[in-house]
């Protein structure tokens, strides 16, 4: 991905479902013009999810989603329907591709109603109508009545045929149900600041940090205060108080990276606001509210309490992690108990949970807005707390209230 790309999670995810050999990986491979997956008549061919990034106008930058069959069988095809319903927590809309000669089966009304109990858009792909002149017809007269008639497309995929309508079918879809869920209307921190406000992001060089960049948070962050053409200057810990000294006036607003959180906050002068990285991606996310109320429980964790510390990217492990080594040491240090300690990361994240008392997680920036809204559903539906790491970093120094003044006056 080059630095002008849309990232993976601001893309709307656009994922292709059906049973084995409906035609999705064709299907695919026409909306995309690329033979992205793998076209096969033996059932199964497609074993792991297959992204493909796009513009699809007039929505904009997409991420494409080709799945395994759901109906996919034994212990594989057990392992390969698990990833399907991972692609199912990022799912902005859902094409259910149909085998038009089969007709819809059981598998297929089951994902249907999947779709609707999860809240995701969908619209029905009923593909091979070379093969069957009049089987469109028949499928959409055996739908849920819930299911809109409109939303059913027939097509070919072997002969190109019904691709553009499917398409306009998915913009029309977005537009009707999904413009007041993106997060187009929010903001990480525009809102707060104003022209010519003088803003120090603080971002520490480390072990940890990515050699030669920045990470995708503060990437964002810098981008939207200076579109706001907001005074933006960046330093390192150790330099905040020189850069303060060296302000022609009162800076407005210091992020910082929450791991240093504490050392910002000794230097920070208590006039001046201050918030974190990993706070102001929570707001943008959706889950700040949640993630608030949520770290309360770590004053009443247990010994022998299992904790749930989420990552939603991979990286090379250091030997001073935020994940895995500090937040771990911080919470044992706060709460003085004997505290065990699971981590994930990645694309992977438990559906049961019920044996964690808390389940903190990082910003979520690597992660679209619904994936995330889904780990936070799955977490609150199930009674467990989730919050995540610039909330409790800032909770176990002391300041939290201070680190969330700011969005609390300014929203």
């Amino acid at each position: 991905m080059s630095l002008n790309d849309t990232p993976t999670s601001e893309r709307i995810h656009i994922g292709f479902f059906g049973t084995r050999n409906a035609g999705k990986s064709s299907l695919v491979n026409k909306v995309t013009g690329q033979r992205l997956a793998v076209v096969s008549d033996t059932k199964g061919t497609t074993t792991d999810p297959v992204y493909k990034t796009m513009e699809m106008l007039p929505l904009g930058p997409v991420v494409i989603i080709d799945t395994p069959g759901f109906d996919d069988e034994g212990e594989l095809g057990e392992l390969r329907v698990a990833k399907t319903k991972e692609v199912l927590r990022k799912t902005d809309i859902a094409v259910m591709v149909v085998d038009g000669t089969r007709g819809l089966s059981e598998y297929d009304n089951d994902m249907i109603k999947t779709f609707e109990q999860k809240s995701i858009p969908f619209v029905i792909a009923v593909n091979k109508l070379d093969l069957c002149s009049d089987c469109g017809e028949q499928i959409k007269n055996s739908v849920d009545a819930n299911v809109d008639k409109s939303d059913i497309i027939f097509l070919s995929a072997e002969r190109g045929e019904g691709i553009e309508e499917l398409k306009q079918s998915i913009i029309e879809k977005y537009k009707k149900e999904l413009s007041s869920f993106s997060n187009t209307e929010r903001w990480i921190v525009s809102d707060l600041v104003e022209e010519e406000d003088i803003v120090i992001l603080v971002i520490p060089i480390d072990s940890a940090a990515p050699k030669g960049r920045i990470i995708l948070p503060q990437q964002q962050t810098l981008r939207e205060l200076l579109d706001k053409k907001a005074i933006t200057l960046v330093c390192t810990e150790d330099k905040l108080e020189a850069t303060i000294k060296a302000c022609s006036k009162k800076p407005e607003l210091v992020i910082t990276d929450s791991q240093v959180f504490e050392e910002v906050a000794d230097i920070l002068p208590e006039d001046i606001m201050l918030t974190s990285f990993s706070i102001l991606m929570a707001r943008y996310k959706g889950f700040l509210e949640v993630a608030s109320e949520g770290v309360k429980a770590v004053d009443s964790l247990k010994d022998g309490d299992c904790i749930l510390i989420c990552e939603g990217c991979t990286h090379h492990r250091q030997c001073d992690d935020i994940g895995t080594v500090k937040i771990p040491k911080w919470l044992k240090k706060y709460t003085g108990k004997d505290l065990i300690i699971e981590t994930c990361s990645g694309r992977e994240f438990p559906e049961n949970l019920k044996k964690y008392a808390l389940v903190i997680h990082c910003g979520a920036c690597m992660l679209n807005e619904r994936e995330v809204i889904s780990r936070m559903n799955n977490a609150v539906g199930q009674n467990v707390p989730f919050t995540n790491y610039g909330i409790i970093i800032a909770k176990m120094k002391g300041i939290l209230d201070r680190a969330t003044k700011v969005i609390v006056e300014k929203t």
